[in-house]
């Protein structure tokens, strides 16, 4: 099925946390035939396609012959958000308080006097062998890990009073005292990772750690007199992984193997066991050539003819901030893909790569729009760049442009859904 708007609105209301992201695709994977592979395992020699999960992040690809070429398209699981503490409970002024952090640079005002729900994963013991097994007193039991969602409106951060603010212009937001959320009064103290385990069906004392962290409720929609754009949280950079994995899903194996990688981690600087600084992605490569039948020697070879699509989202010009974008370089929603160039390497393009992706829109039949930063402003980065550095395989960086970037709640363009995807299609099916 081809990209759409309406589809990547349900990719992102199925993917709250980074591990629901890669459940998603995972699904879909199987749906079109794709077996999971475990790392720990000996990976099969047969043609077809593979996949295998590491956590947040997973990497996809089709088996070709060991001296073929890689054509990858990459991007990030995480968005940036509130993430639960490791002792959340707190009682203030009256107030059941469940004690949150930012995670990456989330833009805080944004997530003020919204509904969150709370997601991520439950690591817990559970009787029987096998597994990861561990001992407490001589009994045996081994450590399980299970998704947690609850879409119930359960924690909301509120906002100060204006008539409470000194100057009645707001006040600059603390991480550490501004942002816990409320989720119930009275003077009792509430036993929030007991309600969340329950929720996912685990005894409270069983837990042993989670990862969690919250999500705007508001399901993603098309928005407009014409319905073109797509409010949504987490376009960034959810936006690219659904279009990445309808471009690998409709990629056609040929010169080159198409590979999908989408790493967590990107938006804390990726340098996790897991993230675009990890081995994952270049262990991963190498394994599918020895798999193959190659040699190491056949993989290094592989890696010179290779190239990366580093997708991340890219920003739209703001109608109420055009000075705050490069002039000469208008971006447009609905404008087309968009290359991003940023001669200090915050990405990673260069005119090899750059020409490369170039000819993906041409061949694909969408224009193409070409961003560049603000040379007075500090540019973000991508899984790009580090990338390129821990495969040594040159690498492009692209996006679909987008308002509101790092917010709750973003939007982009409906017709760059398709656009985008065909793009990265075409790059990964050069001919």
């Amino acid at each position: 099925m081809a990209a759409s708007p309406q589809s990547l609105c349900d990719f992102i209301d199925a993917s709250p946390s980074p591990f629901h992201v890669c459940a998603t695709v995972a699904a879909q994977l199987r749906d079109e035939g794709f077996t999971e592979v475990a790392e720990a395992d000996a990976w099969p020699s047969d043609d077809g396609g593979y996949f295998t999960v590491r956590a947040g992040s997973l990497v996809a690809w089709r088996a070709g012959e060991a001296a073929t070429p890689f054509r990858i398209v990459g991007a990030h699981t995480d968005s940036p958000n509130l993430r639960v503490k490791q002792h959340p409970d707190r009682v203030v002024a009256g107030w059941r308080v469940v004690a949150l952090q930012p995670y990456g640079g989330a833009w805080l005002n944004s997530w003020l006097d919204r509904d969150l729900g709370i997601s991520g994963r439950i690591s817990f013991r559970d009787g029987g062998t096998g597994g990861q097994e561990r001992s407490d007193s001589g009994r045996r039991y081994r450590v399980e890990h299970r998704l947690v969602r609850i879409d119930d409106p359960l924690l909301r951060v509120p906002q100060l009073a204006i008539h409470l603010s000194e100057d009645r212009k707001g006040v600059e937001l603390n991480p550490q005292r501004h942002l816990n959320a409320v989720w119930g009064s009275g003077d009792g103290v509430g036993d929030f990772m007991g309600y969340v385990a329950e929720h996912a069906d685990v005894d409270p004392g069983d837990v042993l750690a989670a990862d969690l962290m919250t999500h705007d409720l508001t399901p993603s929609t098309l928005i407009g007199a014409d319905r073109d754009l797509v409010s949504a949280p987490r376009l960034d950079n959810q936006g690219t992984c659904y279009a990445g994995l309808e471009a690998f899903l409709a990629a056609q194996p040929g010169d080159c193997v198409p590979v999908l990688a989408l790493f967590d981690h990107e938006e804390v600087g990726s340098t996790s066991d897991h993230g675009a600084q990890s081995d994952l992605l270049s262990t991963v490569l190498e394994r599918i050539t020895l798999a193959a039948g190659g040699s190491r020697e056949d993989f290094l070879r592989r890696l010179s003819g290779s190239m990366v699509a580093s997708g991340d989202m890219a920003h739209a010009t703001h109608p109420n901030y055009p000075d705050r974008h490069e002039p000469g370089h208008l971006i447009e929603v609905n404008g087309g893909p968009v290359l991003k160039v940023q001669p200090n390497l915050r990405y990673a393009t260069d005119g090899r790569t750059a020409a490369a992706f170039a000819l993906a829109c041409e061949q694909a039949g969408v224009p193409m729009q070409r961003y560049e930063h603000r040379a007075d402003l500090p540019c973000g980065s991508t899984i790009g760049p580090m990338t390129a550095a821990g495969t040594g395989i040159p690498t492009v960086d692209v996006g679909a442009a987008q308002l509101a970037m790092h917010s709750a709640r973003e939007l982009m363009g409906a017709d760059d859904v398709r656009s985008y995807s065909l793009a990265l299609q075409a790059f990964l099916s050069p001919g």
